[in-house]
């Protein structure tokens, strides 16, 4: 197996609405140059705005979205979750473990004037080990709700980092729908859903607020209430692509005569293609949707194969993944699913650890080298760092030193490397023979874990 640190457990805590923290165990773009393609999987902000969810940016980036379902006699209830990742977050080591804590603030007024809304919450988030904060995936959920009238709102969401105070907020206008006899709620991507049976009760689903979907993960689901609705009924259900070509056609079935009742739809991610899709429920005028993104990952935004081979390009070499390279168009579907399993450390969990490990390390390297003039993760020490991790030692000499040099030591390798800028301009390459001593260190540990 390729040799990437598998990614720890952050918390695991079942979610009803009211608030907690749950952490998950584990326009069709055309073809994108890789630096295009780079952006898609390191800066997701665009990607999540043009799905219709709100994103905060740094410092604290985030992801969230909101759910509206029927609430107590006329009042509907907003549930709004949204997505962070323990990287951004500041741990501090407390006995064995290490300690995050944050505030969520959720904040509701109304679009024609009146008193608004305000819920707030701190969290911790708890893990055992330094790898553990380092997690670049969807490592925490936080979820909470309010109670609202029908109308126009502006939700506004707002992330603190209590231990350095820094903090991000997102906004935007939403619509809160009037679930009178016979209508159904928005459909929303879930994790987890538990219908219920009056307006009274407890909402208990747990949201996926970034909706993207895996290729060739596991089942995707689609929440969907009704309201008294009158008799059986099969309520259709399409996924439709990017290019409004119908791709699912199915539907969700009701019993009818219940205050609520629910329903969940479910389909495998790869029965579409990669890219956005629109999962819509019920017939026009009354039909409603919400969008999706099929990508290579849940925690990758990478459509397309051939982005996909290019941001490959220093992962380790393997049968599978020169089979990748290689496949036909009709193939890469199965091909990649068997590269997947091929070079997955860990198959019990729902992610690949190595791949995870992989992009997180590109995700470093495009921020850290960026001012050589080419994307960082194509820099020689973007590829070192994504090659072999983080040098044990680092010596920078001033930038007045004849020759301008950097060097890194790696101690478990026995391995010194120089990075030489020769022009002047401060774009450094590997010498001659750190190049090759690179390459050789890089093929040992890839027969290693083949």
């Amino acid at each position: 197996m390729p040799q990437f640190p598998p990614s720890g457990v952050c918390l695991a805590a079942f979610l009803v609405v009211g608030c907690g923290s749950w952490g998950r165990v584990g326009s069709h773009p055309g073809p994108a140059s890789q630096t295009e393609a780079l952006t898609q999987v390191l800066d997701l902000s665009t990607v999540y705005r043009r799905l219709g969810r709100l994103t905060g940016a740094n410092p604290l980036p985030f992801v969230a979205d909101a759910a509206f379902l029927a609430g107590a006699g006329d009042s509907s209830v907003a549930v709004v979750a949204l997505s962070l990742e323990n990287r951004n977050l500041a741990f501090q080591r407390e006995g064995d473990v290490f300690l995050a804590r944050y505030r969520v603030e959720i904040t509701a007024q109304p679009v024609s004037g009146g008193a608004g809304l305000r819920a707030a919450k701190d969290q911790t988030v708890k893990v055992g080990s330094f790898a553990e904060t380092q997690r670049a995936d969807e490592s925490i959920l936080y979820q909470d709700g309010l109670t609202l009238a029908p109308g126009d709102w502006k939700l506004g969401v707002s992330v603190t980092d209590l231990s350095l105070g820094k903090a991000s907020h997102a906004e935007g206008i939403y619509h809160v729908p009037a679930f009178t006899p016979g209508t159904l709620s928005p459909p929303r991507l879930t994790y987890q859903a538990k219908g219920r049976g009056v307006r009274s009760a407890p909402v208990a689903i747990i949201l996926n607020p970034r909706g993207t979907l895996a290729y060739g993960g596991d089942s995707a689901s689609v929440y969907i209430e009704g309201y008294q609705l009158p008799g059986p009924v099969a309520i259709p259900v399409r996924l439709i692509d990017a290019h409004d070509s119908v791709i699912v056609v199915d539907s969700a079935r009701f019993s009818g005569g219940r205050e609520v009742e629910s329903a969940v739809f479910r389909f495998a991610p790869d029965s579409a293609p990669l890219g956005e899709i629109r999962i819509v429920v019920g017939d026009p005028p009354r039909a409603d949707s919400t969008l999706a993104l099929i990508s290579f990952s849940q925690l990758w935004v990478v459509t397309n194969f051939d982005d996909m081979l290019s941001l490959l390009r220093y992962f380790p070499d393997s049968p599978a993944l020169d089979s990748l390279r290689k496949a036909p168009p009709a193939e890469r579907g199965r091909l990649w699913k068997e590269f997947w399993r091929e070079t997955d450390p860990n198959p019990a969990t729902p992610t690949n650890e190595a791949l995870d490990e992989y992009f997180a390390r590109v995700a470093e390297a495009n921020i850290r080298f960026r001012g050589e003039g080419i994307p960082g993760w194509r820099t020689d020490r973007g590829e070192t760092l994504i090659r072999l991790g983080e040098p044990d030692e680092v010596f920078d000499a001033s930038p007045a030193s004849q020759g301008r040099l950097i060097r890194w030591g790696y101690t478990q390798q026995q391995l010194t490397l120089y990075f030489v800028d020769e022009t002047g301009f401060g774009r450094y390459r590997l010498t001659p023979a750190s190049r090759a001593e690179l390459e050789r260190v890089a093929a040992r540990l890839s027969r290693r874990n083949d």
